[in-house]
């Protein structure tokens, strides 16, 4: 069975959708990139995944063993979450709360699973530094860390390299990649990087075009070569 299905969804706010027709399903392992102008509803769809935003029409169905809980998240961040006065250590293990329930606490388990993905990304020496007087590609990746403590599954990471330099970028994309294809992680990136979307996507969505398009990246390449030629 897929891990993520959206079955003839629409998503909006009141009586006004923002996306068209949203068919597609992903498998354990995929890399999905969403493309689309700004107002397409790439956002959107995020919040539907996360539960966040019910759809007007159709559904948003989990399997594969995937809980909606158990999706990492890492958004887009504002200027006030880049100066967010906490230390290193508890923005990432805040990634263990949506699996947490009503515990008021953090366990010895979650400060190990802290440590494990501090250490996966690389910056366990960062542990006790303020988050507001790193990088923002330190961040980022701090961001990152936070959102596989909620997740080993599936990441939905809205625009991760936006104002990053091209060498963080890279250092960025490829720890995303690392995850994808040595653990097995499903990907779902919004994103307005072509150059990227060409380098690591298994499938692309595009929210713009009518009907919406969802295939595999050759199918997407493929048919947006033929578009050119027509016209």
């Amino acid at each position: 069975m897929a891990q993520l299905t959206c079955d003839n969804v629409i998503l909006g706010y009141e009586k006004t959708a923002v996306t068209g027709l949203i068919n597609f399903s992903l498998n354990k392992g995929d890399y999905l990139y969403i493309i689309g102008d700004n107002g397409s509803g790439k956002s959107t769809l995020m919040k539907g995944i996360l539960g966040l935003r019910k759809p007007m029409e159709g559904t948003i169905l989990f399997g594969d063993g995937l809980k909606q809980n158990e999706i990492g998240y890492m958004p887009q961040q504002t200027i006030v979450q880049k100066d967010f006065p906490a230390s290193v250590e508890e923005i990432v293990i805040s990634g263990c709360l949506s699996r947490s329930g009503l515990r008021p606490f953090f366990t010895n388990k979650d400060k190990m699973l802290a440590d494990e993905m501090l250490s996966k990304m690389e910056i366990l020496d960062l542990k006790k530094r303020s988050y507001r007087e790193l990088s923002g590609g330190q961040q980022q990746i701090v961001l990152l860390a936070r959102a596989l403590c909620a997740t080993q599954k599936m990441l939905l990471l809205d625009e991760p390299v936006a104002g990053l330099d091209p060498e963080t970028t890279e250092e960025l994309y490829e720890l995303v990649k690392k995850l994808n294809r040595e653990e097995g992680v499903t990907i779902i990136m919004v994103s307005h990087d072509m150059h990227a979307v060409s380098k690591y996507a298994s499938h692309v969505l595009n929210l713009v075009k009518e009907p919406v398009f969802f295939g595999t990246a050759e199918e997407y390449f493929a048919s947006h070569a033929k578009g050119q030629e027509d016209k």
